[in-house]
Formats: structure tokens, C-alpha cells, sequence
């Protein structure tokens, strides 16, 4: 494993009246302390949430096949969504490929694309698979903290196994470009990695889809729709996670510190002038923040003071750039503020988190993916900061059966499965040492586990997420949901493997904590979208 700072053993709602007028609202909590503590959803009293890093559903489980006499919307479905165009709308012969690996050369040349300024490459204009050119073995990975934009080149200097891509953009306003109102077409020609957005994995080679399909694993639901909240990237979507909306920057105002923070977009909606196959007409910038309201905005997206590309906290431990002011539990309250309100235990583990606050973090430490360490409760010396917590005593607490009733897992870079610095192979591998952890504990039968993603990582699915206009029906807004994502529901108690078709996004998890401890919403969103007792419906366990 590349930069590891975690050992693991290899086996190891609001009011209850508003709760039962929302979707998915049939699974309330039992309460009842002499049975054990609340439930959480069903049977289970516990609910474990690991967040993985930058995949598109297609991009990972595309082939993942059928379960359960299920059939999964993967790849086989795609044909009519596959196509990508470029920036005046026709589509594109071949793939421009900027990854040093897929790049011609050192790949042959068999397409060629000039009109759109693809004069050689390897790729026609379909999806491909990653495996058959960057293998799992490959080394083709930074040494850890080594930034290297468009990949390194196989067997190079410093180099490690693990299969490495270059990096894609993910932003919010270009993923809304990319996404395109539902024609899923514009992912090329909105990234920096061009044709890479386009590539899938071997999905039955991953290690977790092998363990889940070998014998004594448990049971599992792979839920297909299942979007992400928010249009962008890992900061904005693990705000998401735990308190369902984009945060404010209160020093973005005139004279503020951040004023300067604000994103300008062209017509299109796009915000930055320095990507291959896309040429902006009008001056733009690519910022933290939304663009500003007024006269100069453009009136289709969002506008504000929103802070939703990455930016520091204000708390320590935080990286190089702006920060952003303490958000107020008061005025925005997260997940934890209101599980701790209930005296329900909880915590937010973190790969790295000790090493990091004690002032030297890994060089794959990641700053904006403590989402809680961005508010005012949870910083040093506030009671809030106690939840805050190493992925290790999550290992610990696991193996000795003293998992409380929610565990947000957020493993460190080297293993959370993100292009560019982490490997796709160790990164599942990691998420299948948890997962036997788990199950091989004492609280398995008690507790179901959520898998899931922040985001698309700049990857492209077939699949419309809910918008304007899009086939896919499900709750939306100027924030998103955006691009589907994998997301797998565990655990030893379910009935069986299946498929679930509902419409969910990434506050369906707020949703479903709130609804089964009776807790009020932290905001809009989760209010309205379902919760995920679709997914036991689906494992015949309601």
C-alpha cells in the first residue's frame, strides 16, 4: 500500500408527525435502551457510512452485472448516451488523450480527428477500459505528495505500483456543463483530461465486487440511481454529506478578505479558459466561490457567496490558501449537531486524523475532506472536537463490538481510491479490510453499512441525474444532485442480494439517519428525497 498511515487486520425525522410525511419514512426508530440502543433503520442499530473518492457509477461498477435475478443500469444500457460532443455540438471522431499512458505515443495511433483537433490517438469516441492499458500493477503512481498533472509514465523515476491515472477536473460549475441538461454528451470537452473521462474499469477485477461475490461474504444491495449531491467536487459534497447545502462565505462581501474568491462563467455556464477543447468567448475565472449576484451574472446558475470548489478551514489542521470563516451550528446545523442534541453517540473517523492534528500530517492527508472541522462546535477546545476521531479507533471499536449508533469512515489519500495520487486496486482492497472488519466483529448482524462516493471525480455515466428537464425524476436545485455514483448497501443480516432502483443522492443518508432517530432536517434537501429503506425493500428485509 503507497503512503499508508492506517494497519488494518486482513480479516478482522424532524417531529415524528413530519418524519411520517416524508418518502421512505415506514422504518422509525425503537428506542427502547433495555433492546439494545435505537435503530437506526430497520432492525439495524447501527449505521456505518464509508466515503470513497471521485468515481462515476459507470466509470466503476458499469459491469458489475446482475444480483439477485436483478438487473444493475450499467454499461450494457449506455449506447444512446455514449457519444461526446464538442464545443459547437457535433460529435467527436476520436478521444484526445493527455494521460502519458494513453497518450500516441507511446500508445499506436488509429484514429485521427483533426476538426476537432485530435490529430492521434488510440481511442474512438466510446468508453474504454482503463485495466487493458494501465493495469492494477502497473506503476504508474507518485511518490506520495508528488503532483504530477498528467500522470507519470510506467516504470519511471519515483514512480509505484497501483495503476494510477492522471487526475480529473471537478468543479461545479463544469460538471454542469459537462453534464449537459441530462444529454450526459459534454464531459470531454469540459475537462482538462479530455478523453480520460471516458474510461471504466474491469469492474469484476475490483477486489470489493471478488469479495462480495465470494463465499460466506454478505449480503449486499447495489442501489444504480444514486446521484451525488451537489454539482463538483470532494469539499462541497462532503458538506453535503452531513448538513445537505453549500456553506456561506461570510468574508466574501464587499471589503471582505474573500472577496476576490468569486467564480466569473461565460454563457455556458463554464468557468475556466485553459482546457484543451473548450474556448470561453468572454473573460471568466475559475474560483472557490460562486459567482457574485448582479447585473454581470449569469441568471441559469447559482450565485452568491457560496463557497463550493475547495477551500481551507479555519480550524487546524488546514493546508496553503483561503479560508473559510467558522460556519455557525446555530444558524446551519450539520448531522452531528443534531445526533448530540439527542445524546445519541456518533463520531467521524478519519484515515491520518491523530498524525494531523498533532501537527504533521501525511503528505496525503486531506484537508477539506473533515467536513465537520469547517464549524464552529468542532473546533479545538469545543466539546464537538471529541467526535472527531482516527480511523483506527474505528478498527478498535469494531473488533470490540463499541461501534456507536452512527460512523462516518473516510480513509486516508493513499487509500481512498482518488485519481491522481491513489490507487484504484489498494484503495478497494482497503475498503474490503474494513468491510471484513466489520462483518467479523460482534456487532455485525446490528449493523448495515452504507459504501458510497463524494463524487464523479470528472468521470462520465450515462445516467441523468434530476434536473430540469432530465428523464431521471427525483428532488433538485441549483446545487444538484449531479453525476451517479457507486454506492452499495452491506450487511450480514440482509435477506438476500439484490438491485434498487430508487432515486437517491448523498443527503438520502442524512435523510435516512433523521427519519429513523427522529430527528429534524438540517436543511432543504434532505427534507424531501428518500431515504434508503428503498434498499431494504430490495434485500426482502422490511
Amino acid at each position: 500500500m503507497r503512503g499508508r498511515r492506517t494497519l488494518l487486520p486482513a480479516v478482522a425525522a424532524c417531529a415524528l408527525v413530519a418524519a411520517l410525511s416524508v418518502p421512505g419514512a415506514g422504518a422509525l426508530a425503537d428506542s427502547d435502551p433495555a433492546r439494545g440502543g435505537p435503530r437506526v433503520i430497520g432492525a439495524y442499530r447501527h449505521l456505518v457510512v464509508i466515503y470513497e473518492e471521485n468515481h462515476s457509477f459507470d466509470n466503476l461498477y458499469g459491469d458489475w452485472g446482475p444480483v439477485g435475478g436483478g438487473r444493475v443500469d450499467g454499461l450494457d444500457r449506455a449506447a444512446s448516451r455514449v457519444k461526446q460532443v464538442a464545443q459547437d455540438g457535433t460529435p467527436y471522431t476520436c478521444l484526445a488523450q493527455d494521460d502519458v499512458n494513453l497518450a500516441s505515443p507511446p500508445l499506436p495511433s488509429t484514429c485521427q480527428d483533426g476538426a476537432h483537433g485530435v490529430p492521434a490517438s488510440h481511442f474512438a469516441n466510446r468508453p474504454f477500459t482503463i485495466d487493458d492499458h494501465i493495469g492494477p500493477m502497473d506503476k504508474t503512481c507518485p511518490a506520495p505528495g508528488v503532483f504530477a498533472p498528467n500522470g507519470v509514465p510506467k516504470g519511471g523515476e519515483g514512480t509505484e505500483p497501483g495503476g494510477c491515472t492522471r487526475d480529473l477536473v471537478h468543479r461545479f460549475y463544469q460538471e454542469q456543463y459537462q453534464i449537459d441538461h441530462g444529454k450526459q454528451d459534454r464531459y470531454v470537452t469540459g475537462s482538462d483530461a479530455v478523453g480520460l473521462t471516458m474510461g471504466v474499469y474491469d469492474t469484476r477485477r475490483l477486489p470489493i465486487w471478488k469479495y462480495l461475490h465470494s463465499a460466506g461474504a454478505p449480503n449486499y444491495v447495489i442501489a444504480d440511481r444514486f446521484f451525488q449531491g451537489a454539482f463538483g467536487g470532494s469539499f462541497l459534497n462532503h458538506q453535503w454529506l452531513i448538513a445537505a447545502r453549500a456553506p456561506v462565505d461570510t468574508s466574501a462581501g464587499p471589503g471582505g478578505p474573500n472577496e476576490g474568491l468569486h467564480s466569473v462563467v461565460d454563457a455556458e455556464g463554464f468557468p475556466n479558459a485553459g482546457y484543451p477543447l473548450y474556448k470561453p468567448a468572454t473573460t471568466v475565472k475559475d474560483a472557490q466561490l460562486t459567482q457574485a449576484c448582479g447585473p454581470a451574472a449569469n441568471p441559469a446558475f447559482a450565485c452568491g457567496d457560496y463557497a463550493v470548489n475547495t477551500i481551507q478551514p479555519a480550524s487546524t489542521p488546514y493546508g496553503a490558501g483561503a479560508r473559510l470563516p467558522l460556519i455557525d451550528d446555530a444558524k446551519y446545523p450539520n448531522i452531528g449537531d443534531r445526533l448530540s442534541g439527542k445524546g445519541i453517540d456518533w463520531a467521524w473517523y478519519s484515515g491520518g486524523w491523530n498524525d494531523a492534528e498533532a501537527g504533521h500530517p501525511g503528505p496525503l492527508f486531506q484537508y477539506h475532506h473533515q467536513p465537520f472541522n469547517y464549524f464552529a462546535a468542532y473546533a479545538p477546545g469545543r466539546p464537538g472536537r471529541a467526535h472527531l476521531k482516527d480511523e483506527t479507533a474505528f478498527v478498535e471499536a469494531a473488533k470490540k463490538g463499541a461501534l456507536p449508533t452512527v460512523s462516518f469512515v473516510k480513509p486516508y489519500g493513499a487509500e481512498n481510491e482518488h485519481p491522481g495520487y491513489a490507487s484504484e486496486a489498494d484503495g478497494s482492497d482497503h475498503l474490503v479490510k474494513l468491510l471484513k472488519t466489520i462483518q467479523s466483529g460482534p456487532q455485525a448482524k446490528d449493523t448495515l453499512v452504507v459504501v458510497t462516493y463524494d463524487e464523479f471525480g470528472g468521470q462520465w455515466d450515462h445516467v441523468p441525474p434530476p434536473g430540469k428537464g432530465s428523464r431521471t425524476q427525483g428532488v433538485s436545485d441549483r446545487f444538484g444532485p449531479g453525476t451517479r455514483i457507486p454506492a452499495l448497501i452491506v450487511g450480514r443480516s440482509l435477506r438476500h442480494s439484490g438491485v434498487d432502483h430508487t432515486v437517491y443522492d448523498t443527503s438520502s443518508i442524512l435523510a435516512t439517519i433523521e427519519r429513523g432517530l427522529r430527528l429534524a432536517p438540517v436543511a432543504t434537501r434532505d427534507a424531501k428525497v428518500n431515504d434508503l429503506t428503498g434498499a431494504l425493500r430490495a434485500a426482502g428485509s422490511l
